[in-house]
């Protein structure tokens, strides 16, 4: 059983389509990353999910069943853009109000066990408006899984953070599927999202371009070997000469060899046509770069 299975969904703003036959498969105690540039239908497609906005077409199963179940519905926990905050309220008396809402028995205790996941027990006495963006993000997440949802859905709950920030909010969602929580996530910062994922789904104008594991997206992306020299067109062109895929990094100051046999070959190599190279490592690419990659060369089909 999957924790989602779309297949098909389109949604129509008008004359716009937003998503255009899209197929998704989100495993139960997955971090499913869900990637795409702006417009290509990540925020739709997870109000959809939600039971924000209705599709045009298309099915939609949360755990082998309907996403309308009422029961299925009452599993969903969601932060899309901002969590819905009184701002002179305190962090505890917000939480107490959703807790309310959501007609949980023990309240008290229910919004003490998420402050404690998102790591704002400290800070339960704070007014709202005082927290930090950071604050506010883990606050949300709080909110959402007031009522042990079986599903975690969050619309880019890292942008904007500094790197402590980013750091906790790793922890926070790798300690909620390791308690078996589902956790859907958007999100630009790619090298965070990499980080912690176990699946991937990359979407481009509204359709899924590629669904991997994370051992699959390792398997996908291919190890170079890295030099560095004082003359970096003299080598490249010696190199041109053996291998067959030489290219220089973003910032122009490594070339990379990507079907060299081993590293000691290329450093021969080079020093055998008077090249002598300063540095050297081996390495591969990572998500945003495989990302990049796929967004340029490939056709949406």
């Amino acid at each position: 059983m999957n924790a989602i299975e779309i297949r098909n969904l389109t949604k129509n703003f008008g004359e716009k389509q937003a998503l255009s036959g899209l197929n998704m498969t989100v495993p139960m105690g997955s971090i499913y990353g869900f990637i795409g540039e702006n417009g290509s239908g990540k925020s739709t497609t997870e109000k959809i999910i939600c039971g924000l906005i209705h599709p045009t077409s298309g099915s939609i199963k949360l755990y082998d069943r309907d996403y309308k179940n009422p029961d299925v519905r009452a599993s969903i926990g969601v932060l899309i853009e901002a969590p819905g905050c009184f701002p002179n309220l305190s962090v505890w008396n917000n939480l107490i109000i959703q807790a309310t809402n959501l007609s949980i028995h023990d309240k008290a205790n229910a919004v003490r066990k998420v402050l404690t996941m998102v790591r704002m027990e400290g800070a339960a006495g704070n007014k709202y408006k005082n927290c930090s963006l950071g604050m506010k993000q883990r606050i949300g997440i709080a909110m959402a899984l007031l009522g042990n949802p079986k599903l975690l859905v969050l619309d880019e709950p890292i942008n904007g953070l500094d790197a402590d920030g980013m750091r906790i909010m790793r922890e926070i969602l790798t300690d909620i599927a390791n308690s078996g929580t589902t956790v859907l996530v958007s999100s630009h910062i790619l090298s965070e999202l990499e980080k912690i994922a176990t699946h991937y789904g990359i979407i481009r104008g509204g359709k899924m371009i590629v669904e991997m594991t994370a051992e699959e997206l390792e398997n996908s992306c291919p190890t170079f070997v890295a030099i560095q020299t004082k003359d970096l067109e003299k080598a490249k062109a010696i190199l041109n000469k053996k291998y067959s895929k030489v290219l220089e990094d973003e910032q122009k100051e490594y070339l990379r060899i990507y079907d060299a046999k081993s590293p000691q070959e290329v450093v021969k190599y080079l020093y055998d046509n008077d090249i002598i190279v300063n540095e050297l490592k081996t390495d591969k690419i990572g998500l945003e770069e495989y990302y990049i990659n796929l967004m340029s060369n490939k056709e949406v089909k």
